[in-house]
Formats: C-alpha cells, sequence, structure tokens
C-alpha cells in the first residue's frame, strides 16, 4: 500500500539490476515514478544500468502510488482476503476501510495517461516548430527502437507499433510503479481504450498481478495529436525473462 513505506530488500535490489541490465539498451526520453521509495529504488537502479541514460532525471509523481489499503496496510495478504471475507466479499474488488476503490485507483491512472499523452503530443509540436517536419526523418538513432523483448510478440504486433523500423519516437517513456495500481491501468487500456492485446494472451494473464519487476511495453499513437482516441497496442505483459 501506500502507509508503509519501505526501501527495497536484497532480493529487490537484485531484481531492479536485472531489470535494468534487460533494459540497458532502451534509449528513455522521460522517467516517471511513485513516490514511493521502493519504486524511487527501482527506478534509479534501472538507470544505472542504461548506456544511455544514467543522467536521466527521474519525476516523482503520486498519481503512480500503490492502490490505498487503508487499515490492511503493513498486514499480511492473509489479513485482507479474511477482511474480505468477512464482508462477504472477494480480493481485489474488497476495499479496506480508508482504502481506495478500484475506481479511484483507475481514476489516478487515467489523469496521469492523459497527462502522459499531452506530454508526447507538446513535444511533437516542439520538434515540427525547431525543425519542420522533414527532419523527423533523419538522424535516426537506431539505439532508441532496440526493445528486448521482440522475440516474445509477433512481427505485426512491432510493426504496427513502430510505424517502420527507421521511426525516431516522439517519446520512449519508462513508468516505474506498483503491481495492484498497474493491474488496474492494464484494466483501463482494455476496458476504457480498447488496448489491443498479443494473440496469446490469456485472462488470468491479463488479470493477474506483475511479479516485481516485471515489463510491460505499450506502443501509443496519437493520430495527428487527437487526445480523445488514443491507439494503444500491448506488445508484452508482465515480462519476467529476465528474473
Amino acid at each position: 500500500g501506500q502507509g508503509v513505506d519501505e526501501p527495497l530488500s536484497a532480493t529487490g535490489f537484485r531484481q531492479a539490476d536485472a531489470a535494468g541490465l534487460f533494459l540497458s539498451d532502451v534509449k528513455f526520453t522521460h522517467v516517471f515514478s511513485s513516490d514511493l521509495l521502493r519504486a524511487k529504488q527501482t527506478a534509479a537502479t534501472i538507470l544505472g544500468k542504461n548506456k544511455f541514460c544514467k543522467d536521466l532525471e527521474i519525476k516523482c509523481d503520486a498519481r503512480l502510488r500503490e492502490r490505498k489499503y487503508g487499515v490492511a496496510e503493513g498486514r499480511p495478504l492473509t489479513d485482507l482476503k479474511a477482511m474480505a471475507k468477512a464482508a462477504g466479499e472477494q480480493c481485489p474488488s474488497f476495499t479496506p476501510s480508508g482504502g481506495e476503490t478500484l475506481d479511484e485507483v483507475r481514476e489516478r491512472a487515467r489523469d496521469f495517461f492523459e497527462f502522459l499523452c499531452r506530454l508526447a503530443v507538446e513535444l511533437e509540436k516542439k520538434e515540427q516548430d525547431m525543425h519542420g517536419a522533414a527532419s523527423r526523418s533523419s538522424g535516426t538513432s537506431e539505439e532508441q527502437l532496440v526493445f528486448p523483448w521482440t522475440n516474445h510478440c509477433s512481427e505485426a504486433e512491432l510493426s504496427s507499433g513502430n510505424g517502420g523500423s527507421s521511426k525516431v519516437l516522439d517519446a520512449n517513456i519508462l513508468v516505474v510503479s506498483h503491481g495492484a495500481y498497474m493491474r488496474n491501468w492494464i484494466g483501463y487500456f482494455v476496458s476504457d481504450l480498447n488496448c489491443t492485446l498479443p494473440t496469446n494472451l490469456t485472462k488470468s494473464q491479463l488479470s493477474s498481478v506483475s511479479p516485481n519487476t516485471g515489463v510491460s511495453h505499450f506502443v501509443i499513437k496519437l493520430e495527428n495529436g487527437n487526445l480523445l482516441k488514443p491507439e494503444i497496442t500491448c506488445v508484452c505483459l508482465n515480462q519476467d525473462s529476465h528474473l
């Protein structure tokens, strides 16, 4: 939850190191992290392993915090399940006293995602104003599209997302957050924004919580800067081959 702001354990740091090595060839333009310590340490460890982005500023945002669990925070998961059972409900839809509902978590995710979309559109406008649209195709930095999980998805998924290997991304954003929060964010993508999913993804995989440092990759297209209709393709979900 939010109330217990513990640092990463030794295992957590090893997992973050592994994620950093896995993502070391990806050139990020922005890094955002939950403002909780475990997420900030994960983000810093990932950047520390990166070949291109060691000095990139990590911007912390409270909208990326884990779901608030109220009276259940700091207690074992079994206690939360017992509370839910006593209330005649089931996890994760059960909301402990003082906690956040799933709708409230999803609203935070929606607000942050719309912020990211506005950021990307503003970047594209600045680029066009400074250099003109013609220069977008020149000076392609090949490492910007070196994603380590290309063999986990079909060529069609990648080509539809990247729009061709020579395309330089307007924004390539690393977001470090938490399991329950991200499950709600992904649910928002799928149910509200009709996200295209990998063909081999099962319903249980879609509803499961990511393992620690699991990597999910989404390609977002904003046609003509249209913030109302983002086209979202999930390249991989909760990828943990690096662990």
